[in-house]
């Protein structure tokens, strides 16, 4: 049996702005930092962040500010 890989989605600045509540310099500043996810290389000046990795930050964040880690 043979399962299909499910393609990754890119979400590019402004998605990951939106989806976070982040402005762009924090996210930046966190992703030099080692917390933020790491950007993906997609073009010759374009990159993007893989959206399961901004999803499993957001739900890191909520984690940890509900104190249930």
């Amino acid at each position: 049996m043979q399962t299909q890989a499910v393609p990754a989605q890119l979400l590019r600045l402004p998605a990951v702005i939106q989806r976070t509540g982040l402005s762009r310099s924090s996210i930046y500043r966190h992703e030099a930092e080692g917390t933020f996810p790491r950007r993906v290389k997609i073009g010759a000046s374009a990159s993007a962040w893989l959206a399961s990795d901004i999803d499993r930050w957001i739900t890191g964040r909520v984690i940890a500010s509900r104190g249930q880690q």
